[in-house]
């Protein structure tokens, strides 16, 4: 048996929990090939160039690798990848989770079928997470709206949930090995159980998985949509101190007419009464977003309002696009922002959302915070900020820590 297969991950945490899928499933490769698996990402036009720039990278630096790549961006454009001479196969997002799909691969270079046929979601046991003191579950994937910017669902498929016992019996597992902190993921978790007998929401979900695994510390959710947020999982927000106080919005713009050309089911209105809700219901709570700056038609006023929206939401945790045209999406049809203009607008909201970070990360000094230790003792706290303990702790525990101080964007606290 050879070793373990490299794994290059791109993108989200679904990316990086079906990279450990994989992982898991490539153990088994026998016959003396080496395998290198590049999990691409398609959110981005950069995030493709990145891809092929790492894969011609990994062929210089391996060139008798057995080079597979997956992910959004071989599901979308296969044939892009497969004309790359360094790429030996295409697998696409139904075929790379298949148990046996690298132990004994199929003979085409090219394995993409129609990933909108694809109707079910297989919890997938993870035994581990390589390098990580907190674990990925996957609860959903696939998004059943069509954002005019969006090339995701082509990459995806549609909204497609993982039964609750599933997921229970997963994060049981995990539990039992070790990891402290679970976080939910998916393309649009807030749509959970829309697919499911009994049509079960995120909240009840989540209100079931701690009651049946009472020694889960830490339940960590990804991107929320404002307008999915249901009454069960707002209820947790309030009464359950192991759902992190840290949440991140799909808010992608601060102005209602370029909402509406991004064909977003929200308003800014939503937006900044979802985050005022939460923070009546844990005052302590980190918000995050993505925005994306430059949208077709977008001008100087409706960027204003995205950089406004940022104080009036109280947002500190931000995701800054600039927007990327994708080739087969209506955005790409609108007229263009001029890509200086792009770029201008994102450095500016990156700089506000910095100084909305930096005044964040002082208001926790001299307070207690919770935190998840990882490596080289150094973890993150409860509202997902760094924290580097200045005294030797276990790696994968969680503890109070008394935060005396910052090193630039990391907090320094000692164990209480």
């Amino acid at each position: 048996m050879t070793a373990p297969p490299k794994i290059v991950t791109f993108g989200c945490r679904l990316n990086a929990y079906e990279s450990e899928v994989m992982r898991e499933h490539a153990k088994a490769i026998e016959g003396g090939v080496e395998t290198v698996i590049v999990n691409t990402c398609a959110v981005t036009a950069e995030a493709e160039r990145q891809a092929r720039q790492t894969i011609r990278k990994l062929r210089r630096d391996h060139p008798n690798a057995r080079i597979v790549v997956t992910g959004c961006a071989a599901q979308v454009a296969p044939d892009k990848f497969a004309a790359m001479a360094e790429v030996d196969q295409v697998l696409g997002n139904a075929e790379k989770m298949r148990p046996t799909i690298f132990t004994a691969p199929p003979e085409d270079r090219i394995v993409v079928a129609d990933i909108m046929t694809v109707r079910e979601t297989a919890a997938h046991l993870v035994s581990g997470f390589d390098g990580r003191a907190r674990a990925f579950v996957e609860v959903q994937t696939g998004c059943d709206h069509r954002c005019t910017f969006c090339i995701i669902p082509f990459g995806r498929g549609n909204n497609r949930s993982v039964p609750m016992g599933r997921i229970v019996d997963q994060v049981r597992a995990l539990v039992g090995q070790g990891f402290a902190e679970v976080v939910f993921t998916g393309v649009d978790i807030t749509a959970y159980g829309g697919d499911l007998p009994g049509t079960p929401s995120l909240g009840q979900m989540a209100r079931r998985l701690l009651a049946q695994v009472p020694d889960l510390p830490r339940l960590r959710l990804s991107s929320l949509d404002p307008v999915e947020v249901d009454d069960d999982l707002l209820r947790l927000v309030a009464e359950e101190p192991r759902l992190m106080p840290h949440f991140h919005l799909s808010a992608q713009a601060g102005d209602d007419m370029v909402l509406k050309r991004m064909k977003r089911r929200h308003g800014r209105a939503d937006v900044i009464a979802l985050a005022a809700r939460l923070r009546d219901l844990r005052p302590d709570i980190a918000l995050g977003a993505d925005i994306i700056t430059g949208f077709p038609t977008e001008d100087e006023a409706m960027f204003q309002r995205s950089l406004d929206l940022v104080d009036e939401a109280g947002l500190t945790h931000l995701h800054v696009f600039p927007y990327s045209s994708r080739p087969g999406t209506p955005a790409a049809r609108m007229p263009k922002v001029p890509g200086d203009v792009v770029k201008e607008r994102a450095a500016r909201l990156r700089t506000k959302g910095q100084a909305a970070m930096d005044a964040f990360v002082d208001s926790r000094l001299g307070k207690t915070a919770s935190v998840l230790v990882e490596k080289d003792g150094q973890g993150f706290c409860q509202h997902y900020l760094p924290v580097r303990l200045t005294a030797a702790a276990a790696e994968g525990a969680v503890m109070p820590v008394r935060i005396s101080g910052r090193d630039g964007a990391v907090l320094v606290g000692s164990p209480i």
